[in-house]
């Protein structure tokens, strides 16, 4: 139990590290394995490729060979000519991969001669074939030996001898992959099993053996927190962080126990109270022996206070009683005061309201007499229009007679025009009747002529008739004028008379007005001023009754700290120093 709580979780950290490392080795090695397995198996993959394109290219060779013997042309021979630029190549392949395997490279050796071979073979054919001359009987016998189907079959058993091998290493190398992968997995899973199976117990004894005691010393400081010291904290030989930790609790709450007690003797009125603080450092201590000591000292200069409050309180008592009866009095003065500077202020408001409505009647007057004035004005200027207007209509009048006459004349003209137009149409009908059958139709004409000129002569009566009409009605109306402009002339200098009589009424009217809002305004400052006075008044009237009532209150108050002195006394008297 001596190491630390850092030691103990440092050491299941540790421990879980530890664990880690193991199945990460493990893994990797694992792992490395299924690489490595992989890698060989693609090698695999890539010899069997590239014998594969080898046959093939070979069989492109024999094919195109066999064409060009066939046909004899040439376009055969491509798959022939691309077989021998990717022979070299693949063989180098082949032999850089097979490097590593003795065998193989062996059979890479005997198979490079044999395709030599071959090709060999198949370039005698094509040359014999290029022959004109019996080309193709020289190629079939040279086919017919057999000794290309020989040379290929041998190649063929080669091939098929280093698939063979590949094929072997490749299942071999699948079933280590197989095994590897499931070494993995196995110590993947039984590895992460072990390692949580073994670190929950450990990280449970690790938390338990911390958090435990500190649940319980949670416990009592929650208790310590709200107040309740009697809870013990039980000590053990623990040599970590947790066991100093309870050992410093015991002790806080020794100490604080003890300044409980300091204090419940201080509330009992007990200061003969040692407070005896842990160390220079003790806060509460130390502030609890300042605060005794302080409480003495306070408790003596307040006692001396107290005696002195009390003869003090005896004597202010004595004289607010006074200050309380010279109050009333003065109260009781400016009330009446009050009262009669009130029935001033109500006789000045009378006045001034019986000021302002003889103002305002004035002002209804000054404009009662101005608006006359306007009319008045108006209607001068409206008379000074008519005599205009009515000149202007007996000049009409005047134009309008002058104009009938002119039609008089006219209509004598007319009916002049009548006369010989009827005279005209005797005459025409005098001569149509010497005419006989042939003057019929100017016959008809002059009596047409004839109706015409007796209706011009009706017609220039009826007009004559209404022109006499026209002309007595037109002398009528030009006496009517002139007896109007008469009238409105006179009319016109007694509006001016009117007008002049009202503007003086209206200037008087005028004056009398300021002189009444003078009067107003003069009475509405001696309104002002009362309203002030009783403002004031109320005013001295409110601040005597709060000093009346201060002073009562201070009497109470006296009362109060005459008796509060008396209860301080006794209260001192009770702490023992």
């Amino acid at each position: 139990m001596k190491w630390t709580i850092g030691t103990k979780i440092g050491g299941g950290f540790a421990l879980a590290l530890l664990a880690l490392v193991i199945i990460g080795v493990v893994s990797y090695r694992s792992t490395t394995g299924l690489v490595d397995t992989a890698t060989m198996v693609d090698h695999s993959h890539q010899v069997l490729e590239n014998l594969e394109q080898l046959l093939s290219i070979m069989k492109d060779a024999e094919t195109g060979q066999r064409g060009f013997v066939i046909t004899g042309e040439e376009s055969y021979l491509d798959p022939y000519n691309a077989a021998i630029a990717q022979n070299e190549q693949l063989l180098g392949k082949i032999r850089e991969l097979v490097q590593d395997n003795a065998d193989q490279e062996q059979r890479i050796e005997a198979l490079t001669p044999l395709i030599a071979s071959k090709f060999a073979e198949l370039k005698e054919v094509i040359d014999a074939r290029r022959n004109p001359i019996g080309g193709f009987e020289a190629a079939r016998q040279i086919v017919a030996t057999d000794k290309g189907k020989v040379t290929m079959d041998g190649i063929r058993k080669i091939v098929d001898d280093m698939e063979a091998e590949e094929n072997g290493l490749l299942k071999k190398r699948s079933d280590e992959a197989t095994l590897s992968a499931q070494q993995t997995h196995s110590t993947i899973v039984w590895g992460t099993i072990f390692a949580f199976a073994f670190l929950s117990v450990v990280g449970f004894s690790i938390t338990r053996n911390i958090s435990r005691p500190l649940n319980e010393i949670s416990d009592v400081a929650e208790k310590i927190a709200a107040g309740d010291l009697s809870s013990e904290v039980v000590t053990d030989k623990r040599g970590d962080e947790v066991g100093r930790l309870t050992r410093s609790f015991f002790g806080m709450n020794g100490s604080l126990r003890e300044m409980a007690d300091v204090a419940r003797r201080i509330a009992a009125s007990d200061l003969r109270v040692q407070v005896k603080p842990q160390s220079d450092k003790d806060i509460l201590g130390n502030a609890f022996l300042t605060m005794v000591d302080n409480l003495r000292r306070s408790t003596a200069e307040l006692s001396e206070g107290v005696n002195v409050l009390a003869s003090s309180a005896s004597e202010i008592l004595a004289a607010t009683s006074q200050v309380a009866s010279g109050a009333a009095e003065t109260g009781t003065a400016i009330a009446q005061t009050t009262s009669t500077v009130e029935e001033v202020k109500q006789t000045a408001l009378v006045s001034s309201q019986k000021a302002k409505y003889v103002s305002d009647s004035a002002q209804k007057a000054a404009q009662v007499a101005q608006t006359g004035r306007k009319s008045v004005e108006a209607s001068i200027d409206g008379m000074k229009r008519i005599q205009t207007q009515m000149e202007s209509i007996a000049e009409s009048v005047v134009k309008l007679s002058e104009q009938s006459q002119a039609i008089g004349e006219i209509i004598a003209s007319v009916n002049d025009l009548a006369e010989q137009s009827n005279l005209l149409s005797v005459n025409a009908a005098i001569e149509a009747a010497k005419a006989g059958e042939q003057g019929k139709g100017f016959a008809v004409v002059a009596q047409e002529i004839k109706n015409l000129a007796e209706q011009s002569k009706q017609a220039t009566s009826q007009v004559r008739t209404i022109l006499n009409d026209i002309q007595k009605a037109t002398t009528t109306a030009v006496l009517a004028t002139e007896q109007g402009s008469k009238a409105v002339e006179m009319g016109v200098k007694q509006s001016a008379d009117a007008g002049e009589s009202i503007r003086l009424l209206a200037d008087s009217i005028t004056e009398a007005a300021q002189a009444a809002t003078q009067i107003a305004a003069s009475n509405q400052q001696q309104l002002v001023g009362t309203e002030q006075v009783g403002l004031a008044m109320e005013n001295i009237k409110q601040a005597s009754a709060q000093n009346l009532a201060g002073t009562k209150q201070a009497e109470v108050a006296a009362h109060g700290l005459h008796e509060l002195g008396q209860k301080l006394k006794k209260l001192i008297e009770q702490y023992k120093m």
